[in-house]
């Protein structure tokens, strides 16, 4: 089973309000199951919602308690991206998840390249962690 980041579908769950619809994407799962989904969704988060950032490190260090998600608001908003991922966890053991298709740069799903403000950093967002450790392969899109 595959895992998608459900804005590159076209569902608007973005913080913005809106998608990044990836129409090659979709045409490449037709006769495929999948499961769309948002981990920020999961965990609680509105839609639209202020921009959040990793401080102080990438989604491993989320995880392991040595950094937290900040809003641009300055809100802490660590539980709702825990929560998301926590969620998307038990899809990834329900489904018996092989692959994701994530959304590239984001907080939550961001492989090997993330935003912390304006600035593009190296590692990965918090769910994608996550799925990295359970072995899930990860298509950054």
């Amino acid at each position: 089973m595959i895992l998608v980041s459900a804005c590159l579908l076209g569902v608007n769950c973005r913080f913005n309000g809106q998608s990044r619809i990836n129409e090659s994407l979709i045409s490449s799962l037709k006769g495929i199951y999948y499961i769309p989904f948002c981990p920020e969704q999961l965990g609680g988060l509105p839609t639209p919602r202020r921009r959040a950032w990793i401080t102080a490190g990438d989604g491993d260090d989320v995880l392991a308690g040595r950094a937290s998600v900040i809003n641009e608001a300055g809100g802490d908003v660590t539980a709702q991206f825990i929560k998301g991922t926590l969620e998307t966890e038990k899809l990834v053991a329900l489904f018996n998840v092989k692959k994701a298709y994530l959304k590239g740069k984001s907080p939550s799903c961001g492989v090997g390249k993330i935003y912390h403000g304006k600035d593009l950093i190296t590692g990965n967002g918090v769910c994608a962690a996550m799925l990295f450790k359970k072995n899930v392969e990860l298509i950054s899109i």
